[in-house]
């Protein structure tokens, strides 16, 4: 079962919809027990940083992600999902993001020939090795939609990029946190094939 976990994040059904057509069933709620009883944890979301944690805090999902994270349940952040995963965002000055990973969210700088938000597909370069990307070729083309991008302290967590603008940190993995910067639901076939990599996922194979 994966739960995908409700907070007034806007993407919801496109992630259901995605889970439902590889055959796994989902569960979408903010139930503290069924969270934490699920095989794997999707948060998904569009908008804005601070009021994204502002959601989490009204519906005191923070504590039980964090557990999710202590737990080695399977985790994906999806687009908004991943930046809240991380310390800070210029988007929200002085709001605390979840802090599982050590990084921050800064904007993509204005240049000339490129609009923002970035909005559309691009290929990813692999930085290293990851589960998310087992069997699907490097420079694959994904969706994205984002004014914001990580920098992630650690390179080494960092398991794709994509430039628009700047060097993105498009997809992180840390021990069982994965997140994505696109939308593996809306990028067809190699998305498809991401989320399947997610579902390959248990406790046990953590590290």
């Amino acid at each position: 079962m994966v739960v995908i976990i409700d907070y007034d994040a806007g993407n919801l059904k496109s992630v259901e919809k995605a889970f439902a057509y590889l055959g796994e069933d989902t569960c979408v709620t903010r139930d503290r027990r069924q969270i934490l009883e699920a095989d794997r944890v999707v948060l998904p979301g569009v908008g804005a940083f601070g009021d994204a944690m502002d959601k989490l805090h009204q519906y005191r999902l923070t504590g039980v992600i964090r557990e999710v994270a202590d737990r080695q349940i399977p985790l994906l952040g999806i687009c908004l999902g991943l930046q809240l995963f991380f310390e800070s965002s210029e988007e929200s000055p002085g709001v605390d993001g979840l802090g599982l990973c050590r990084g921050r969210i800064v904007r993509l700088p204005q240049t000339e020939g490129l609009k923002i938000p970035h909005m559309g597909w691009n290929s990813l370069n692999y930085d290293h090795p990851g589960r998310l990307f087992e069997g699907i070729p490097e420079h694959s083309y994904v969706y994205f939609v984002h004014s914001y991008y990580l920098q992630a302290d650690d390179p080494q967590i960092v398991k794709a990029s994509a430039e628009y603008a700047a060097h993105i940190h498009a997809s992180i993995e840390e021990k069982n946190v994965f997140a994505c910067q696109f939308h593996p639901e809306k990028s067809g076939s190699v998305g498809l094939a991401i989320l399947r990599n997610f579902l390959r996922v248990s406790r046990g194979d953590i590290v």
